[in-house]
């Protein structure tokens, strides 16, 4: 397993604790308190627990052996699995959390017992927390300094960015059923409770277009992220052996590579030679980058040849 999946699967099991635990709490607490609000974030956690199930058998399938059918791998099964969740978190988490709350403003019931539902709301909030620094720990590791919202745009990890994007949803859909709660005792009017999850509802399906996005991205087939791309490009073009890079492809395969290369090669005395030459740089470039799984170079001229 690459480090980078290491890292994913370790943020995946930190989400699926605290999800686990969570969503037991707040479908407790939301058949005590009568709370649309605080039933739409328990489905909305048994969404992301079923998700961080998803990701893990994509992990488990990504893994298998290459075959007559499938002689690049599975690895780009992950993109499958991370769409998956990016719909089941729209569709159950977002729209159904929607459809609760206009149900409960045609239907409004006073809550009974808030303090339970402000109680199980806070410790969420820092279960919710625990497992988003477990996933900012990880991207810290391989972000090389960006931003979250660079790293969000330009990561292939789709697995560690579905995590990433349920724990933001869930800590700020939290945020909105603690203070629907609020404003439901305060003015004692539950219309508020009815509001606060359709606007957690409206939120989910927010992030989840956007993890939707990047996903879509990936399965249609993205580069390798601009820093690897540029970083193997400048390693072939300074090789010895390399006159200079005419074209370069460099394919995300899941959490591996797989690299086009056309190059003009410099002069060899032979065609042992040029094929010495050829195997040398790509045992370097997969030396400095052990992701890369394959490596098709093809030596050409650029049309500048007398």
């Amino acid at each position: 397993m690459s480090a980078n999946s290491e890292g994913s699967t370790k943020a995946i099991f930190y989400a699926l604790g605290a999800n686990g635990g969570i969503a037991v709490a707040k479908f407790a607490a939301a058949i005590f308190t009568s709370s649309g609000a605080m039933l739409a974030e328990a489905i909305h956690s048994t969404a992301d627990c079923i998700n961080q199930i998803f990701l893990l058998v994509g992990i488990k399938e990504a893994k298998r052996a290459p075959d007559a059918s499938h002689p690049m791998g599975y690895g780009r099964v992950v993109y499958f699995w991370a769409m998956m969740v990016a719909l089941l978190l729209f569709f159950l988490g977002g729209a159904f959390s929607v459809m609760e709350g206009v149900e409960r403003l045609k239907h409004a019931e006073p809550l009974k017992n808030p303090m339970v539902a402000l109680t199980v709301l806070g410790i969420s909030v820092v279960l919710e927390a625990f497992s988003l620094y477990g996933a900012m720990v990880e991207i810290r590791k391989i972000s090389a300094g960006k931003n979250f919202f660079q790293w969000f745009r330009e990561t292939r990890q789709s697995e560690l960015m579905v995590v990433a994007g349920e724990d933001i949803a869930a800590l700020a859909g939290l945020g909105v059923a603690f203070i629907a709660v609020v404003l439901s005792v305060v003015t004692g009017n539950p219309v508020w409770d009815a509001v606060g999850s359709i606007v957690v509802g409206c939120l989910l399906m927010a992030i989840a277009f956007f993890i939707i996005r990047e996903v879509k991205a990936m399965i249609t087939g993205e580069s390798a992220a601009p820093e690897v791309n540029e970083a193997i490009r400048a390693h072939i073009t300074n090789h010895p052996q390399v006159d200079h890079v005419i074209n370069l492809i460099a394919l995300q395969w899941g959490d591996q590579l797989m690299l086009a290369v056309q190059a003009k090669m410099r002069p060899q005395n032979s065609d042992k030679a040029l094929v010495a030459a050829i195997n040398e740089v790509e045992a370097g470039i997969q030396s400095q980058w052990p992701q890369v799984k394959w490596c098709f170079f093809e030596p050409d001229t650029d049309g500048t040849d007398d």
